[in-house]
């Protein structure tokens, strides 16, 4: 079963939501959340990205960075710009990207389902980012960042939300800078939020999206939180913030990969290479990928078709057959020397959101010699390496729409 529950929720003014609402911070770096911050004081990258209200040089990860976030989030609420609902509630989370739709329900998801593995994971996390994010909950006790968490989809619980919407009236309705339209609703009848928990208590896991070092960092807190004395158990910091949407609605949209040099080949030889394992056309339309194990390749002002030969490849694995391990496996690592995507220094990535001119800009202006771009990973494929215990290469998954932090805020109380 998938135990989620609601909560107070901190939230923006209604006429202030558009203003206060922020993009994640880890999409962005602190020069870029600085002058976003120039722009608009108000934006919520005052808590979630701190540092860029400080002076430049500053240790992101330091406390004082950390005490920063705590102080801003204060004077949100003290200045009347944030409130905290007065009962628990759901809150319905509508986002539009041009003609696709998706619907979710903000909840607090329980940090044992996720330890017990009914909230399935699929990438690994870094000491680091999850240490930033612990420390970041702890000073300001508060969860300012969503968990995207999805569940193979179940018609009632669509039927539901879409009716709820139907006959209430949002609290927010805005369209972001980015051309993107978000929608929330808050869900505060006791009657209709006991059939929302028992619907989602007949789901029987949920799968993150996106979030891991979210949702890991809640389970340290918990974990720490707990050992004092006097502790039931139903304290907020034993849930986590989280957005649950339904497989069907959700958007993956490719990663592509960038590479700075050709490990010493000329092109002749790099192409000479690549027709061990791919068949290669060139083209003048549509270098996108149409279908499972097909590139695209931009290099020297040209774009090139690969596609994967069937014996470069398990196809019964779920792992191997994606098309991130394939171009791995089979070029990156022994074409280019790139043994570790993680770390090497050499390859970059771009979400699919920026388009192929993206890669054909850094491949022309120098910063790069080839561009690889992918055909998007499924929720199927996601959702069958989760289901078998398996991890994703890195750089896998790129989710658009984003949410945005601050239209709710799950606080976890004091630190008595």
């Amino acid at each position: 079963m998938s135990n989620i529950r609601p909560f107070k929720g901190l939230r923006a003014l209604p006429e202030l939501v558009k203003e206060i609402s922020a993009l994640p911070y880890d999409v962005m770096n602190t020069e870029e959340a600085r002058a976003i911050l120039k722009e608009n004081p108000l934006s919520f990258l005052s808590v979630t990205k701190s540092e860029a209200t400080m002076a430049e040089g500053v240790d992101e990860h330091s406390q004082a960075v950390y005490e920063r976030a705590k102080d801003n989030l204060a004077k949100y609420i003290a200045n009347g710009q944030m409130k905290q609902d007065a009962t628990p509630c759901y809150y319905i989370y509508r986002q539009q990207m041009g003609a696709s739709i998706q619907i979710g329900l903000v909840a607090a998801a329980s940090v044992e389902e996720y330890r017990d593995n009914i909230i399935k994971k699929h990438e690994l996390t870094r000491t680091d980012k999850e240490q930033d994010r612990v420390n970041h909950i702890m000073t300001t006790r508060a969860q300012t960042g969503c968990v995207f968490l999805a569940y193979k989809n179940r018609g009632e619980i669509d039927a539901l939300l879409i009716k709820y919407m139907s006959n209430h009236k949002p609290v927010y309705d805005f369209v972001a800078d980015d051309g993107i339209k978000h929608t929330l609703y808050v869900v505060s009848e006791p009657l209709k939020i006991a059939e929302i928990t028992e619907l989602f208590a007949q789901v029987p896991c949920m799968y993150i999206a996106d979030g891991h070092h979210r949702s890991a960092a809640a389970l340290r807190v918990a974990d720490a939180l707990s050992k004092r004395p006097e502790q039931s158990g139903k304290e907020e910091y034993n849930s986590f913030l989280s957005v649950i949407f339904p497989d069907n609605m959700l958007h993956i949209l490719d990663y592509n990969r960038l590479v700075k040099d050709l490990n010493g080949f000329t092109i002749s030889e790099f192409m000479s290479r690549l027709e061990e394992k791919f068949i290669i056309t060139e083209t003048v339309q549509n270098p996108k990928p149409q279908k499972r194990h097909n590139f695209g390749m931009y290099i020297a002002g040209k774009w090139y078709v690969l596609e994967a030969k069937e014996e470069t490849f398990a196809a019964d694995n779920p792992i191997a057959s994606l098309d991130v391990s394939i171009l791995q496996e089979n070029l990156l690592c022994p074409v280019l020397d790139i043994k570790d995507p993680r770390t090497d220094s050499r390859i970059g990535f771009v979400g699919g959101i920026r388009g192929l001119k993206e890669l054909e800009k850094k491949v022309n202006n120098g910063e790069y010699s080839v561009a690889f771009a992918m055909y998007p990973t499924s929720m199927e494929e996601l959702m069958t390496v989760a289901d078998q215990g398996l991890i994703m290469p890195p750089k896998s998954t790129w989710f658009e729409p984003k949410l945005r932090d601050a239209m709710v805020v799950h606080l976890i109380g004091d630190a008595q």
